[in-house]
Order: structure tokens, then sequence, then C-alpha cells
């Protein structure tokens, strides 16, 4: 089938649409995590009065009024911050949707593709954790890589709609690039939230370090579990699709592994993972130990995910870079 221009181009412009936007949320959120230390002192405190009101027959902590609970310009502007993000968010799916509608496929056959789906399910991934846990004011911080990624994937890695080289042309396409899509982009997550739990633990430990900022971040112990909770959720489903790229290598290529450089890297970091949650489990690991095996991660997974697909030369290069 024809490749529908129009869709393609309408897919153009509402990913860079939702990048536009998310500059804009960055910007928000960080004026929230620079100004805003105030207003969530205030929240804690009126959740610290709710409780002891809940102690004495009083009303349930959720019935705390808003006002109450969350107050000052720079909590305002942090809502307004992640409201845009839910509109950025959606504005990429839409992208994401009229570029498979547009080459009548999986939307994710070169790097471009790739990177743009990577992206939205970090999003996806940062709204769920808003919802679970008090760190809005920290979205500015998973931003921050969400948008240098789009920049680099909407020049140095745009790529044309066009229809999937043959060997591409397989239902594991959907199966394992998906897989891999999801496992890496929630990835990015607690790579974040292990870095800014480096700075937060260190200040716990001796106020004088980083004060300035590692005073506004959560509690160590919050970053830790987002970090842990959100890394159990990306392992099973990225092992999953490195198993799936093996069956369908022998399938293509016969053999199962071939020490491609992405293959390798891919590998790498399954292994650093799998060492990180090891560690976790066996070893009792916590705190700036275990942090820095999920930032080792992070960086393999972001090596992976661009500079292998710059720079070097292998048999995953048919995904395309332009």
């Amino acid at each position: 089938m024809p490749i529908d221009e129009t869709l393609s181009t309408y897919s153009d412009w509402l990913y860079t649409t939702a990048a536009a936007i998310y500059v804009v949320a960055l910007m928000f959120t960080l004026i929230e995590q620079g100004f805003g230390a105030k207003g969530r002192l205030a929240t804690e405190r009126a959740k610290l009065r709710a409780r002891e009101l809940v102690g004495a027959g009083g009303p349930p902590v959720e019935d705390v009024p808003a006002a109450q609970r969350e107050v000052g310009r720079p909590e305002r502007i942090g809502r307004m911050g992640a409201s845009l993000l839910v509109l950025g968010a959606l504005l990429q799916l839409t992208a994401i949707v009229l570029r498979g509608l547009a080459v009548h496929r999986a939307p994710w056959g070169n790097m471009y593709e790739y990177g743009m789906a990577v992206t939205f399910i970090t999003v996806l991934t940062w709204l769920i954790v808003m919802w679970k846990f008090p760190v809005r004011h920290l979205t500015g911080f998973l931003l921050l890589p969400v948008v240098i990624l789009m920049f680099i994937n909407g020049t140095l890695l745009y790529t044309t709609a066009a229809p999937v080289q043959p060997a591409l042309q397989s239902y594991w396409l959907v199966i394992h690039v998906s897989a891999a899509i999801i496992g890496s982009g929630v990835f990015l997550v607690p790579g974040v939230a292990s870095v800014l739990f480096l700075f937060r633990s260190a200040h716990e430990k001796d106020p004088t370090k980083f004060a300035r900022f590692a005073s506004k971040l959560p509690a160590a112990d919050v970053l830790d579990r987002i970090a842990y909770r959100t890394t159990i959720f990306a392992f099973p489903i990225f092992t999953f699709g490195v198993l799936c790229g093996a069956v369908w290598a022998e399938s293509a290529w016969g053999r199962f592994w071939g020490w491609d450089p992405k293959e390798t890297c891919a590998f790498i970091a399954w292994v650093v993972y799998a060492a990180y949650l090891h560690s976790r489990a066996t070893a009792g690991w916590r705190g700036a130990r275990a942090a820095v095996i999920n930032i080792v991660g992070f960086a393999a997974m972001i090596f992976n995910l661009f500079f292998v697909n710059l720079v070097s030369v292998g048999l995953h290069s048919y995904a395309g870079v332009g």
C-alpha cells in the first residue's frame, strides 16, 4: 500500500508540538522544584495534622481541603506543568498512531519511530509514578533527558515515512521491538530516580552537602522505592524482548546470537539490571551501592539507544538512521 504523506506530515507536526510542550512543562516544573519548597512543607504539615485528626475521629487525609494541602504560586505552576505533560503525552501518542496509519504497519520500523515510542513510554511511566508518589515537582529532571532524546531523535535520527526493509517484515517486529520499547522507556525513570537518590542520601547523611538542591528532593526512601519498583516492572519485559530478539535472529540470520554491537550492549544492560535486582533480593544492598548499579544500567540503555545506532555498524543497522 502507498504511504499516506498527509498522515505522515501530521504525525511529524504533532511530534514537534509535543516536544515543544514538554519544554514548557519542564520549565514550569523546575519553577515548582526551585520555589515550591514552602508549599510542599505546608502540604506535609497539613497531612500530619489530618492524620492526628483521623486518630481523634476526624476526616480522612484525602478530605483535607486542597487549599491546605497545596498552596502558593509555584505549586499552581507545577500543576500547570503536569497538565501540559498530559497534553504532550496525548499529542505524542497521536503522532505515533498517525505514523502507523501512514505506513500501514507497526510504527517502530526505524530509529526515529523507535525513539518516538520509547520517549512516550518514559513520559507515560512518569505520569503513573506521579499518581502513586508525591514527586510532581521532580518532573523537570525526568523531562530533561526526554527532551534531549526527542531533539536528537527528530534531527539526527529522523527518517521519512517508508515501508520497512524485507528483514523487518515479520510479526516479530511487533513482539520483539514493542517489548524492547516498553522496557527501555520504563528503565529511564529509575535511572533518573537513582541519580536524585544519591544527592538526597548524601544530604541526609551530611546536611551541608548539596543543601540548596537536595533539601528540596523527596526522602531518599521514596526515590529508592520508585527506582526499585519501576525496575522490577521493566526487567521481565526487557528480558522477554531480548529472548524474542534471539528467536527472531535465528529465524532471520540462522543463529540465536552473533555479538552484534546492539545485541552485546543490550545484554550488558540486562546483566547490570539483573545484578541490581539480585543484589537487592539476596545481598540486601540498599542505598548508594544499589543506586550506582542502576545508574550504570541507565547509562548502558542510553548508550545502546543512540550511540550504538549512530556510530557502530552491525546487523541492526537496517533499522535505519535516515
